[in-house]
């Protein structure tokens, strides 16, 4: 049976049907606002695989391109491999409702959201989390509560809830943010400098929005949702229980405490086995083996306890920092001098090795995206091998993790660039031309958490070291969360462990001006607004400390590029003499790139990018062009190339499609017999413009030019020799060409 609802948010109407499309999957749901539609399918496998000891979710969102009414572009024409965007959507997809699945519910899980229409101008990616959250709820997997998602924009000084992909152009905050109804659980997006108060006003208003939704999506479960699956709590060994936190008592915080991460895991590892040991020889191996699964999770949760407690009783930490200390930082610039840019920057046990390398417009990134393609002048990708944790694993593509973490610091730095990477036609700073496409890329070398903020600092420390007119600096700081009841403490800088055993990862990003990139994920069910103050009001303060250590080590662009930098000059020419620089196929700009080893890019406004390996070379290739694109002047000299012979001159191009015509009388100071004699086809000729009739036509002159150029002989030209026929005997001297007498007879 068909069910639908709908809610008002902002002026748009945002509708969830059910009962028509997918009903053989566990919950399906198309949600629509506008003529975009995304359908949301949620199956799970109501056998729970043994010995799994985490939850199997897997959250897939694609976009198929006829949606939009295209055929892909690919060679097979059909949609392949999840595009970076797809990835970035599933991702955020699936942080906001992982938290809301029953601890002991391990069964798997599959989400998948689907774009069946888009108008490209309501954002398929807010409708795919609430389209997860009602599949969810109306289906008999379990799930806590419904969540709800919203697009916060900032234009003009007002807060736009869900604002058409047009207005974001003028938005000074891009906010995504999912919640319950009572409290926030996940937030992403940019920023072009904002204050910490804007972020949680635009929070407040989001959240207010939120709950409209949860209340459509509970509205759609009363009405055909189904009995939802029961999540039986595995029965515990209580003897056993207490034995394990005895025996840990005195010792895990011994174990735990160590300020180096491998030495605190190898300790924790080692006192595991000898719990298991003590377990074997006090209860014997057969009741171990039989209750193994308990105490590996009663050993984790003391582990857990233990750090959580000592957060929020004494405001210690594992590695011995307070609850706002940083770890100590260590920064180089310029350690690879091949790089057009480098920098190594160190936090603690997490380290990033960050390269910058500047390119030309024919390195520009293609997004084929349902808004069709598009291109960027900047991206940033980022790596984490597994040597960077000491452990051996598959070195491959980039997974969800890295691309996610590289758009992340990406977002990070857009806002300080000198252009807007997405038009390449539009400078930000009219004061600086920067034409290069730049790439980012951001090696792990070591971690020990906060790796993308390290990154964020890294890549701008690169940016300098390469020469690239950033604005200023821009640093990134994780911050957690410990929260126990109504007590809460907020930690600067987590490590892995505090991110694993604590309730939150919020990473914050910005300038000593505002925020510019954000990402928060918790492990509970939401965080208070309280929490939210107070973490922002953490992160700038260490934003700020750890930009004082960035401007000490290297505080401005350089100057220069790198000597191993493509150069890049640019001009402007009229956009109505296009044509004449590239030629008929592209020969004229081929030939250009050819003479002068170089490459050129003509953008639609006129914008001539000319990449060279040396000045002289783009001195060259701009001569050329200027030659072709400036207005041919009667009295001035060019140099040209013979393209036709005819009876009665040569035909020669001058700039482009500007040909011009030799008559046979100004190809020499001397009478011309045979035009071939003097020019062929493809000979380079200097020739001086005599005259353009009113039709546009241009005579020229090579006598002329030969003349001003000093070319022409002393001597006139030598008489041909006669021909052996007259055996030396004179021509009739009253027509010397004419070797035929008075009357027309031979001699």
């Amino acid at each position: 049976m068909q069910e639908r609802v709908t809610v008002s948010v902002g002026s748009k109407l945002l509708e969830f049907e059910t009962g028509r499309v997918a009903k053989q999957a566990h919950g399906s749901v198309l949600c629509k606002c506008g003529d975009t539609i995304v359908l949301s399918t949620a199956c799970f496998d109501p056998n729970q695989k043994p010995d799994v000891d985490f939850f199997p979710l897997t959250v897939d969102y694609r976009e198929k391109f006829y949606s939009v009414g295209q055929i892909p572009g690919n060679f097979y024409r059909r949609e392949a491999k999840p595009s970076e965007r797809e990835v970035l959507v599933s991702r955020l997809t699936d942080r906001p409702i992982r938290p809301l699945f029953p601890k002991y519910f391990k069964n798997e899980v599959q989400v998948c959201q689907t774009v069946l229409s888009a108008d490209n101008i309501h954002d398929p990616d807010v409708l795919s989390i609430n389209a997860a959250s009602a599949a969810l709820h109306i289906s008999p997997i379990p799930f806590l509560e419904p969540i709800g998602a919203v697009r916060v924009g900032y234009i003009d000084g007002n807060f736009v809830v869900n604002p058409e992909i047009p207005q974001m152009k003028d938005s000074l905050l891009d906010l995504v943010i999912a919640g319950t109804k009572d409290a926030i659980c996940m937030v992403e997006g940019m920023a072009k400098e904002v204050s910490e108060q804007i972020m949680l006003s635009a929070m407040e208003f989001g959240h207010e929005w939120i709950k409209r939704i949860v209340v459509a999506i509970e509205e759609l479960r009363e009405k055909c949702g189904k009995e939802k699956v029961k999540v039986e709590e595995p029965q515990k060994d209580i003897e056993l229980h207490q034995e394990i936190k005895n025996w840990l008592a005195d010792k895990i915080e011994q174990a735990l405490f160590q300020p180096a991460k491998q030495v605190r895991r190898n300790a924790v590892a080692q006192l595991e086995e000898q719990l298991e040991s003590y377990l074997k020889e006090k209860y014997g191996e057969e009741k171990v083996e039989q209750f193994k699964e308990q105490i590996k999770e009663d050993f984790e949760e003391v582990v857990k306890a233990t750090l959580r407690e000592k957060v929020i009783k004494e405001n210690k930490r594992v590695d011995g920092r307070g609850l706002t200390d940083i770890r100590p930082i260590e920064i180089e610039v310029g350690i690879l001098p091949r790089a057009h840019g480098s920098a190594l920057f160190t936090r603690g046990e997490t380290q990033a090795l960050v390269t910058t390398t500047l390119g030309t417009a024919q390195d520009e990134q293609k997004l084929d995206e349902l808004t069709g393609d598009t291109f960027s002048r900047f991206f940033l990708h980022y790596n984490f091998p597994p040597w960077s944790v000491g452990e051996v694993g598959k070195l491959g593509a980039p997974g969800r993790r890295e691309v996610g973490h590289g758009k992340l610091a990406e977002r990070a730095l857009l806002s300080v660039l000198p252009f807007d990477p997405y038009d390449p036609t539009l400078v930000l700073d009219p004061s600086v031309c920067f034409p290069y496409v730049i790439r980012v890329v951001s090696d792990i070398t070591e971690s020990n958490g906060s790796s993308s903020m390290a990154t964020v600092c890294g890549g701008s420390l690169s940016l300098m070291d390469a020469g690239v007119p950033i604005r200023t600096h821009v640093a990134g700081i994780a911050m957690g969360l410990i929260k126990e009841g109504d007590e809460f403490r907020v930690l600067t800088d987590i490590l892995g462990d505090e991110d694993h055993l604590g309730d939150m990862d919020f990473k914050v990003c910005g300038t000593r001006d505002g925020i510019t990139a954000f990402q928060m994920d918790t492990k509970i069910k939401g965080v208070p607004r309280e929490v939210m103050e107070k973490a922002l009001q953490q992160a700038k303060e260490a934003r700020m400390f750890i930009l004082d250590k960035m401007e000490a080590v290297i505080a401005k662009p350089r100057p220069d590029i790198s000597p191993y930098a493509p150069r890049i000059f640019t001009i402007k020419i009229d956009p109505d003499k296009i044509r004449e620089v590239i030629g008929p196929g592209g020969k004229v700009i081929r030939e250009i790139q050819l003479k002068t080893n170089t490459e050129i890019t003509i953008q639609t406004d006129g914008t001539v990018l000319i990449a060279a390996d040396d000045k002289e070379s783009a001195d060259k290739a701009i001569e050329m062009i200027e030659d072709i694109t400036a207005d041919i002047e009667v009295g001035k000299i060019y140099h040209g190339t013979v393209t036709r012979i005819m009876d009665f001159g040569a035909i020669v191009n001058l700039r482009g499609n500007k040909e011009g015509m030799i008559h046979i009388s100004e190809l020499a100071p001397y009478r011309v017999r045979d035009i071939k004699d003097e020019v062929k086809v493809g000979d380079e000729v200097d020739v001086k413009v005599v005259e353009i009739d009113k039709l546009g036509r241009i005579n020229l002159s090579k006598v002329q030019a030969d003349k001003e150029l000093g070319r022409i002989p002393a001597d006139p030209r030598p008489e041909r020799p006669q021909s052996p026929r007259f055996n030396g005997r004179p021509r009739n001297p009253g027509n010397p060409h004419n070797p035929r007498g008075p009357r027309g007879h031979f001699r």
